[in-house]
């Protein structure tokens, strides 16, 4: 990866000088096949190092979304399933409730719903009801026992709650079409022991409009390494490929429905419908296309199977790459610090000119280069041609 990256510094030369500064890490996954095509997989390490902190913003939403599917399979409810309708009430302060969703072809809120919002445009109201449903102490005792030692999964996204009340999760129920109650989730409060962390960023922090000379603290904020992340993502493409312990228990069908909303473009869902001006054929694609709003992707040849992040910023990406035209494929993360001022909460952080680049850059690296690499057994990539047409 030093290599790599050294040979082309018109793109990376600020990367390699400053690494730390940028707190850059990149994971780049090269995939054989066996004569059966079962894939063999060679990780390759950019200045990857679990203790090195960034804020993984979304990402978090990806196994959050996992961990709900498992938990409704681990429930057994007769009659409950992603589908099921799933109202939300309140019984804490700074809670809302959600008791239905125009977006769906219901009407309806639901967990499969909520999955779909996550993948396809990174809806953050979509991961605070999971995260609701949940509760903070079993997803996060849930991670630590699957060996995600380097999780922890501790607030909702885009609303700010205290410690305490981001420990406080909402009741929920499920009922049926009919409106019969099938689950009923009362409120919750965890207990989780939070982990001796200390972690800072930056050197200031803009806080009710005054500037405090001082780093963050997100020692209190979400974790999650990129090595973790990366096995999160193999762990739903190629479950066999990942320890049992550490696989989310899915059944065949619910990997299908992770990977189609993985993979989906904004334009190509029906429910919930997006406009493709404001949801262009790129959005959180940032491997391979960065911030490009004029690309227009062709159904059938690539697709990425991914989730992002960007907060306080922190960009990371964790990819699968597939072009089904020229037997292509590889797993590509990478996360990047865009805040060459040090100072937080400012709106001024370098995503445009500088983050978004990079991970274009990054993936057309990579994909260039696997575009020359000569295989000896081309993959079988039909169990990752899904069907976008139609209903959701």
């Amino acid at each position: 990866m030093e290599n790599l990256l050294a040979g082309h510094p018109e793109y990376f030369s600020d990367i390699l000088n400053n690494r730390e500064a940028r707190k850059v890490q990149i994971i780049y996954t090269r995939i054989d096949r066996k004569s059966d095509n079962t894939p063999v997989f060679t990780p390759y390490y950019f200045n990857v190092n679990a203790g090195n902190y960034f804020y993984p913003a979304s990402t978090v939403k990806m196994p959050v979304a996992l961990l709900t599917l498992e938990k409704l399979n681990d429930m057994k409810v007769s009659g409950l399933d992603k589908n099921s309708a799933m109202t939300t009430g309140t019984a804490f302060s700074g809670q809302s409730e959600v008791l239905n969703d125009p977006s769906s072809a219901n009407g309806s809120p639901s967990v499969a719903q909520y999955i779909r919002k996550i993948f396809l445009v990174s809806d953050n109201d979509a991961y605070n009801r999971l995260y609701e449903f949940l509760g903070q102490e079993y997803i996060n005792n849930t991670l630590k026992e699957k060996g995600y030692q380097y999780a922890d999964i501790l607030h909702r996204l885009d609303i700010p709650l205290t410690q305490e009340q981001n420990r406080n999760t909402n009741p929920v129920k499920f009922t049926d079409s009919s409106g019969n109650l099938i689950f009923e989730k009362p409120a919750m409060t965890s207990k989780l022991a939070y982990p001796s962390r200390h972690e800072t960023v930056g050197k200031g922090y803009y806080s009710g409009g005054k500037l405090v000379e001082k780093p963050l603290d997100f020692s209190a904020k979400n974790r999650f390494s990129l090595e973790e992340l990366t096995r999160v993502l193999q762990s739903v493409l190629f479950p066999a490929s990942v320890p049992a312990s550490q696989r989310f228990r899915l059944t065949d069908e619910d990997y299908r429905f992770v990977r189609k909303y993985m993979s989906e473009l904004p334009r190509e869902s029906v429910y919930p419908p997006y406009p493709a001006d404001a949801y262009w054929d790129s959005y959180v694609k940032f491997l391979m296309y960065g911030s490009d709003k004029n690309v227009r992707l062709t159904p059938g040849t690539i697709r990425i199977f991914n989730k992002i992040g960007d907060a306080y910023g922190f960009l990371t990406d964790v990819a699968y790459v597939v072009d089904f035209e020229k037997g292509i494929e590889f797993m590509l993360s990478a996360s990047i610090y865009c805040n060459g001022d040090e100072i937080l909460n400012d709106d001024n952080y370098e995503y445009e000119n500088f983050g978004w680049p990079f991970m274009k850059n990054l993936g057309q690296l990579i994909y260039d280069m696997e575009s020359k690499r000569k295989k000896e057994v081309m993959p079988d990539l039909s169990e990752f041609k899904m069907d976008y047409g139609g209903e959701n």
